[in-house]
């Protein structure tokens, strides 16, 4: 699995049109082993459709340019 699947867990999604990660998400359910739901952090959201595990990973931490 690519990552510790939880509810509350912060995470990144996959875009599928450009292949880059998006932040500001979290999971929200385990659906099945392998498929998560997924909800916007701003709002509180619940995206419509189901994530494969693998299109979703933790939240990296960005560092500080002056570290």
């Amino acid at each position: 699995m690519a990552v510790a699947v939880k509810p509350g867990t912060h995470v990144e999604v996959r875009n599928n049109f450009n292949q880059q990660w998006s932040r500001g998400f979290e999971i929200a359910e385990l659906v099945t082993d392998d498929r998560v739901r997924i909800k916007r952090r701003s709002d509180g959201a619940v995206l419509p459709v189901e994530f494969d595990v693998d299109d979703v990973r933790e939240e990296r931490r960005r560092k500080m340019w002056w570290v």
